[in-house]
Order: C-alpha cells, then structure tokens, then sequence
C-alpha cells in the first residue's frame, strides 16, 4: 500500500501506519501485523453482540452519571451501527490472537470512536476513556460470547430442530401402519413398522432440544461488570446488574449478571456445557442421517425400502444415479460441530487462574457450531424427510423373505425348533411361511395368526 493511502495512528506503544480508510486505530493495526494466521474471522452475531455491548454500556453509564451525555448519545448511535453490521469490514482480526480476545475488543472501540469523530468533530469520544468505561477485554469477550451464543440458541438452533422434530413427527404418523423389517447388528430382526422406526430419531431430536434448553439458564449468566479479574474495579457496582437488564431488553432473553464473577471470567463452563449438548444432538444426527442412507440404499440392489428426494444428479460419470446427499452433508455438519467440541473442551480446560485466555477460539467454535446445526437441521428437514416416501411392496416383500419371522412361534414350539426351521429355509431359499407348510409344524390357520406383522408390533407373546 502506497504511503498515501496510510494514516499515522497512536496508542500507548506509539505510533502505528493504518489504511488511510480505515475505521480502526493502532491497536487494532499492531494486531493485523502480530496474528497473520488463518481466514477466520468473528462471526456476525459476535460482532452484533459487542456493538450492543458497548451501546448499552454507554446508557448505563450515562445514567449513573459517569459518561457525560452528549458522548454517551454518540457512542450509541456509532455502537447501533456496528451492532447492526454496517462496519463488519473493518474487524479484520484473525480468531487466533490474544486469548482474552483484548485486540477484538479495542478493534471495536476504535470503529465506534472513530465513527464518533465522523459523525460529530465537536465531541471527543476516546475508545478507551469513553466506548471502554466501566469495561475490561476480560468481561467484554466473555459477555459477548454468552449473548451472541444465547441469541444464535434461543432465536435459531431451538426452532430449527423443533421444525425437524415436527417433520419427523409428521413423516411417522403417515407411515405407521407402514410394515418392514427391523434390523439389529445390521440383520434381520422382528418387524417395525417406518413410522416406529422415525417416531425414534423424532424423539432424539426432541431430547436434543432439551438438553440445549437446559443449558439456557447458565449461558445467559454474564461476565459484565468483573472488569479486570472479577472484583469490578473501576466501574459501578450497579453496572453488571444494569448491563444485564439492557441486554435483557435488546435480545428479548432473560440475561441476568453472574452469581460469581470470579468463575464467569476464570472458567468458561457454561460455552463447554453448551457445546457438549450440541455434541450430543450432533450424534443424534449422525445417526438419523445414516439410517436414513441406509433404509434409501439401492434403489434396486440394496434395502430400498425408503426414496429420499432426489435433489440434483449424483455421479458425473454413471447416468441416472441419484445420491442421499442432504443426509450426507447433515453428517459432515454433525463431524465439524464434534470436532469443534473438542477444540472448545480443551479451551475450556485451559483457563488459567482468573482468565480463560482461549476465548476467541472458543467464540468462534461454539457460534459456528449453532450456526451449522440450525441451518443442516432446517436443510434435512424440508428437502429430506419431508419428501421421503415409504416403498411398501419392497417392505413387505422383505418382511416375507425375513427368517426372524419364526420368531412369534418360539414361545409355542421351542427356540431349537424355531432355530432349525429359521436355517433350513435359508439353506432351501424359501421364506419361513413357506417352510412351516411343508414341515406342518402348525395348522395353516393358526400359523397364519402367528406370522401376521401386524401382531408382531407391539408388546406381548403371541400366544
């Protein structure tokens, strides 16, 4: 960049060259140069959540008379318009930086001072003195992750699964009375009907959901107003508690200020919590997906008993091939936010004495993986589940040829005989039913009542 198209900036470390259009300072230009380290950026959501931060943090402080209030205006129309993306461009900072996120955190207080200088020459506003007051790196990032995780939970990943749990609620009552096989080890087993077999992958999305909103009452607990290591110097000892009520009224969530701050800036239990619920709805998911993949295979030389919709053509080089490709992608998405845990439960077991210093790591992971699951769950539900359709002549032409028929006549004639007439009609290739006749191990009419599927479906011998 030509030495006209720079500005000279100053900090406490001097002085520093920024892009002469450049809405941020020094400390944010010495942090440009110091982690050139990958393409990850704060996400959205954790932007929006600092612009409310430091918003609200301005009327606060306005009201308990520590920020006069011609500043304190000013720094809340400049925080709306980062709260509200206008400036996303110019937070460049790479994810891997300071643990405790300070670089982020001064990079906001630069764009909103030096947007308060565009808006008005007349008003100083300093980004430390004035957007920073009552503030700290070390409760402003921990706040701003539990915000803008509680906002991406509350207002996107809970409704997206509760859409998916209503489709498959819907998708198995119209297939309940759809007979197939059931499978176990990945062999025949005693028969299901489709729409048991989806009221269960139903149910673990609805147990995912209950697990998150568990996680709800500790993730809106808020770091705000422990500055420094928790002890809240240099600010009111109102401002957590005023700070909290004015998130409150921007989210629509019920945040309230931490019981300890001492634990809300040293540990970061609640991200780790969140992140092994999603963790465990991911495994949920993975296994929807795959026997979803699994029941679709074929569709001529494989189980087939379900038609998954076809969304775009599956091979380049084999015409007419159509893949499961939205299950597919819901367990890729499912293998990153398992990852992602990981990443976020080894940041969580390093914080150290009374600052967790792997914060933006953690921020970006817990936010990625909220975002992932929202939109892969709202993706299988309305182009997957909703148009899978069951393929009955195949279910009930498996069920027939299944030799875990013979097991409804075990309690009358005994598991060994069960057992050998299962093999004999393996060896000769005939269905059960078919066996039996030959072998008259039963009146046909009482054989016929034994190997109804319809009695097979519930609890209770057959006799």
């Amino acid at each position: 960049m030509r030495g006209n198209d720079m500005r000279t900036e100053k900090d406490s470390m001097g002085e520093m060259q920024v892009p002469a259009d450049a809405m941020y300072g020094a400390s944010t230009a010495r942090a440009v140069e110091n982690f050139p380290v990958s393409e990850l950026r704060f996400p959205r959501e954790f932007i929006k959540a600092l612009g409310v931060i430091k918003r609200s943090a301005a009327g606060v402080n306005m009201v308990l008379g520590k920020l006069d209030k011609d500043v304190a205006k000013l720094i809340e129309q400049a925080a709306d318009e980062v709260g509200d993306g206008r400036w996303d461009a110019h937070f460049p900072l790479d994810i891997f930086q300071t643990g405790s996120g300070t670089s982020t955190n001064m990079n906001a207080n630069e764009v909103i001072a030096h947007r308060c200088a565009q808006i008005s020459s007349n008003i100083f506003v300093h980004p430390n003195d004035h957007v920073n007051m009552g503030q700290s790196s070390n409760d402003v990032i921990p706040t701003a992750i539990h915000v803008a995780a509680a906002d991406q939970l509350i207002h996107q990943l809970i409704p997206a699964l509760a859409h998916l749990h209503k489709t498959l609620s819907e998708k198995a009552e119209k297939t309940m009375n759809t007979v197939k096989i059931g499978r176990t080890h990945l062999m025949d087993a005693t028969p299901v009907t489709l729409g048991q077999e989806i009221s269960g992958w139903a149910r673990q999305v609805d147990l995912g959901i209950e697990r998150l909103k568990a996680c709800i009452p500790h993730i809106t607990e808020l770091a705000q107003g422990g500055t420094a290591v928790g002890t809240g110097l240099n600010t009111h000892p109102e401002f957590g508690a005023r700070m909290a009520r004015a998130l409150s009224d921007v989210y629509a969530i019920p945040f309230r200020e931490a019981v300890n701050h001492f634990e809300a800036q040293a540990a970061q239990d609640a991200a780790v919590e969140l992140s092994g619920a999603m963790k465990t709805v991911a495994v949920s998911l993975i296994k929807i997906a795959n026997d979803v993949r699994l029941l679709n295979a074929g569709p001529r030389c494989g189980i087939g008993e379900i038609t998954v919709p076809a969304v775009q053509p599956g091979s380049s080089i084999m015409p007419g091939k159509v893949n499961p490709v939205i299950a597919e992608s819901l367990a890729q998405v499912a293998a990153q936010v398992i990852g992602n845990d990981a990443a976020i439960a080894f940041g969580g077991a390093s914080g150290l004495l009374e600052l967790n210093v792997m914060l933006p790591m953690m921020a970006h992971n817990l936010l990625e993986s909220e975002r992932l699951l929202a939109n892969a769950a709202r993706m299988f539900a309305d182009k997957c589940i909703a148009g899978l359709a069951a393929n009955e002549e195949k279910c009930a032409e498996q069920i027939e040829w299944s030799m875990s028929m013979v097991t409804s006549l075990a309690p009358l004639i005994g598991y060994e005989k069960a057992a050998d007439i299962a093999k004999q009609a393996v060896t000769e290739g005939k269905t059960v039913r078919q066996m039996c006749l030959e072998m008259k191990v039963l009146p046909e009419d009482e054989l016929d009542r034994l190997l109804d599927t319809a009695g097979m479906l519930h609890s209770g011998s057959a006799d």
